[in-house]
Order: structure tokens, then C-alpha cells, then sequence
């Protein structure tokens, strides 16, 4: 019955939600940014500012602050808070509560402190922000914060792809950790981009899960320490619609999952589990990216256009078999350049690097940029080092 009302509740809310801001558009962040995705984090602090504090406690939640300047329903733990003002909404959540969430309905863009907040879901999302506009979420200086879903969604008019998800752009700032497990879709899904300047991310997705990170318009990390790891057949680390940038950081990511199978008007698809799927350009500057694949066909990055790394360090390790799929380290529709940093693929299976040539010579899959001190490029092992 609690569930229903939620359900009641947030479909009508759909008719004040917020369109998506078109100045956020993936052309306009890279042209302001460049390739690092460095955000304009100053945004955080205006003397113009709406403080709402959202307490959990078990199947109830305390509001405090300029509460009277917003919209609040909710039913037990379940809170939709609705804000319709020119004034920055700060949401600052924290407390204990396996079965509550919050949903966001926002005029302009926002932000989220995340102050020691243990958060799960039962029926879907613990926090779905259904603004098109930026969310700043920041994790609190040390604390830990834990967000999860059910095994199953409860079905709504409003979307819900991930254990937090938004339909605008996410940037993630503050020293403290956040731990995401994704029990029946993604773990962090965003409709727009997603940059991490800083934190500790730990994102598990079970097998009954999807994705780690799920993105549309573009990925980056600039700092922080990431760790996914996906269980799920098919499942990627971070499947990214658009450009993926890593310029700092370290990320972690591990796939066991084998490949998913499907049949659809009669044909049969075939999808691989990767660390990174990419359906645009992977670019690599700086940082620290290992990735370890273990399921049947399983690839390291997967990328529809050119891999580009410059600098940095790459670990990739699949050892999956190839009885369905194909096992691949690096996997690129166009190209695959190397021109600094430590670049290091092994597979037991197939290609190292594959960048779509028929050639039998490692070397044509392959494009180095330089002087490399240690260049070894093998079917099965690509070593390059500046």
C-alpha cells in the first residue's frame, strides 16, 4: 500500500519535472572543460541557498530546515521533495533506512551532501533525481554512505535505471566514500554525463544486476579512487553512450560475467561483458585504470571509435574463455594509439589489441606514437612503456 502511494505520487509529479538544460549539452561541457572534465565546482556555494536536512530513521525520515520553501510528500520513509523556486536547493542526507528513498523534482540545479546516509530501496531507485538540470553530489568529508535497490523495481511512470539515477548530469566531489550495490539494474545511471573529481567509489552489481555505471552523453574521472565490480552476464564496468575521458584517478574495475545471449525476430545477439564499453572516443591522460575480465568472451575496453591513451597506466587481463565471444584486451572499431605512459594487455584467448585489421601481425593492431623505452607487441601481449 506504501509502496503504491509512492508510486500514485511521483507519476503526477512528472508534469512539473524539469527539462533538460540545453546549455549542458556534451558539445558545450567539452568545449568549456576540454578533455579533463574539470567542473566548475564553485556552484556549491551561493548566499542564495535553500538548507534542507533529510534524516532517516528506519521507516520514517526527519525534515529540517527551509522546509517550508519546498514541496514535500511522503509516505513512511519514501520522500519526493519537490522545489519550484529560483533559490539553490541543498539537500543534506543521512541516517539508517532499508526501506526508504528520495526522489527529486527541481527547477534549476542542485545539490546533495551525503553525510553518513545507509540508504536502500526495496522496489527501485534510493535516490532518482528526475531533473534535467546539474547535480552536485558531495560526499561528506570522512564518511561512508551506502545506496542499494531491491532484487526487483516496482513499476512507475517516471524512469528508474539505477540504484542513483538522474536524468541530468551528475559531478562528484568530496573526500569521503561511497559504496553503491546494484541488485536489478546499474548501479550509478545518469541520462546525461557524469564527472568524478574526487572520493572513494565502490560500485557492486550482483547477478541479477546491469551495469556499474551506466552514461549517456559522457564519462570522465579527474581524481578519486573507483572500484566497480559487475557479476552479471553482458554486464560493463562503465557503458558510456558518448566520450570517455580518464585523466586522473585511480579506477579498479572486475567482469565475470559471460556473454549475454538474445534472440530477437529470429536473429540471435550476442553481447560480451567489458571493463569499459565505449560507444564514442576513449581518451586516457593520466591515472590509474586496471581492469580484469574473467567471463567466456569477456573484453577489457570495448570502443566504437579510436582508443586514444597518452599518459598514465593501463592494466588490462582477460581470461576468459572463447567458446561464445571473443576475448579481447582492447577492442577498437577505428584505432588503438599508444604515445605515452605504461600501456599493459594480456588475454589468454584472442587479441591483446584489436583495432579491426585482418592483418596476422600484431603490430598492424596496434599504432605507437614516439619513443617508447619497451615496446614488446604480441597476439596475446602488448607491453609499452615511456
Amino acid at each position: 500500500m506504501m509502496k503504491r502511494f509512492f508510486s500514485l505520487v511521483a507519476a503526477a509529479l512528472t508534469l512539473v519535472a524539469c527539462s533538460t538544460d540545453d546549455n549542458y549539452s556534451l558539445d558545450y561541457f567539452f568545449n568549456k572543460y576540454g578533455n579533463s572534465g574539470q567542473s566548475d565546482t564553485t556552484v556549491i556555494t551561493t548566499p542564495d541557498t535553500l538548507n534542507v536536512a533529510i534524516v532517516y530513521n528506519g521507516t520514517a525520515a526527519t525534515l529540517t530546515g527551509d522546509v517550508s520553501q519546498i514541496t514535500v510528500s511522503r509516505q513512511g520513509a519514501d520522500i519526493i521533495v519537490t522545489s519550484e523556486t529560483e533559490k539553490y536547493l541543498l539537500l543534506t542526507l543521512s541516517g539508517t533506512s532499508d526501506n526508504g528513498s528520495l526522489t527529486i523534482y527541481n527547477q534549476r540545479k542542485y545539490g546533495i551532501v551525503l553525510n553518513g546516509l545507509k540508504l536502500t530501496n526495496p522496489v527501485g531507485p534510493a535516490i532518482n533525481n528526475q531533473c534535467g538540470k546539474a547535480l552536485y553530489v558531495t560526499l561528506a568529508d570522512g564518511t561512508t554512505n551506502t545506496l542499494a535497490d531491491g532484487t526487483s523495481y516496482q513499476e512507475q511512470a517516471i524512469d528508474q535505471k539505477g540504484t542513483l539515477f538522474s536524468e541530468g548530469q551528475i559531478y562528484f566531489q568530496g573526500t569521503g566514500s561511497l559504496v553503491v550495490n546494484g541488485n536489478t539494474k546499474n548501479g550509478i545511471a545518469s541520462d546525461d554525463f557524469i564527472v568524478i573529481e574526487e572520493g572513494t567509489f565502490t560500485v557492486n552489481v550482483s547477478e541479477t544486476g546491469s551495469n556499474g555505471i551506466k552514461v549517456n552523453d559522457g564519462f570522465t574521472i579527474n581524481g578519486g579512487t573507483l572500484t566497480i565490480d559487475v557479476k552479471a552476464n553482458g554486464a560493463r564496468g562503465i557503458k558510456c553512450d558518448a566520450r570517455t575521458t580518464i585523466s586522473g584517478g585511480q579506477t579498479t574495475i572486475t567482469t565475470s560475467g559471460d556473454c549475454e545471449i538474445s534472440t530477437v525476430d529470429g536473429i540471435r545477439d550476442t553481447t560480451s561483458a567489458a571493463g569499459i564499453k565505449s560507444d564514442s572516443l576513449f581518451v586516457m591522460s593520466a591515472g590509474t585504470l586496471t581492469i580484469t575480465s574473467s567471463g567466456d568472451g569477456g573484453k577489457g575496453i570495448n570502443c566504437a571509435e579510436n582508443v586514444e591513451f597518452k599518459g598514465g597506466t593501463l592494466n588490462i587481463t582477460t581470461t576468459g574463455s572463447n567458446d561464445i565471444g571473443k576475448p579481447k584486451g582492447v577492442k577498437s572499431d577505428t584505432g588503438i594509439i599508444v604515445s605515452g605512459g605504461s600501456f599493459s594487455v594480456t588475454v589468454s584467448k584472442s587479441w591483446a589489441c584489436d583495432n579491426g585489421s585482418e592483418s596476422d601481425d600484431p603490430k598492424d593492431h596496434v599504432t605507437v606514437l614516439g619513443t617508447p623505452v619497451t615496446q614488446n607487441i604480441y597476439k596475446k601481449s602488448v607491453i609499452i612503456n615511456y
